[in-house]
């Protein structure tokens, strides 16, 4: 009966893995980032936001999800660039961070990525005086002929940001 357990096991295993290594792909300005699946709900939409006083800029406000309030963050904006007009390309990538849903306003969906451990490199530090130009990428992947910047959701929102958000969205 324990050989049994035994075999079962490497099974559940596989199947929790089966997300390991899969990026949502995305395009912002010329750029193309990639962002660990594991963290996306969904994808949806521009959906009319509700703008929020005297919060960061690159928080463009809240939207009503099926009921539920989702804050918005301006992904280009976020990582200071100019803002862009919004197309029928643009949509919303809807993920979990910090045990929040937050969404993430992208210019438009490249595609599912695989990406190996093996493939990711760590970002140059090339003309950067510390790691705050890299805070929020921690790798690049090379797919076909172009290169991904790999996110950290964790580290797109300030915790206070999350907090303010929390209590205004409540």
């Amino acid at each position: 009966m324990a050989e049994d357990i035994k075999e079962e096991l490497p099974e559940e295993l596989e199947e929790e893995d089966t997300q390991k290594g899969m990026f949502m792909t995305f395009q912002t300005a010329n750029e193309y980032y990639g962002i660990s699946i594991s963290y996306v709900n969904e994808i949806i939409v521009m959906q009319p936001i509700t703008s929020i006083p005297e919060a960061e800029d690159y928080i463009k406000g809240l939207i009503n999800l099926r009921g539920k309030i989702i804050p918005v963050i301006d992904v280009r904006m976020r990582f200071k660039m100019n803002q862009g007009e919004y197309t029928d390309r643009t949509c919303i990538i809807v993920i979990n961070v910090k045990s929040t849903t937050i969404g993430l306003i992208v210019e438009k969906i490249a595609e599912v990525d695989t990406i190996k451990d093996s493939e990711i490199m760590p970002p140059p530090t090339l003309g950067h005086r510390n790691k705050e130009q890299n805070k929020y990428v921690y790798g690049l992947a090379r797919t076909g002929n172009t290169v991904k910047m790999l996110l950290d959701p964790e580290k797109l929102i300030e915790d206070e940001d999350l907090e303010a958000l929390l209590e205004d969205g409540a």
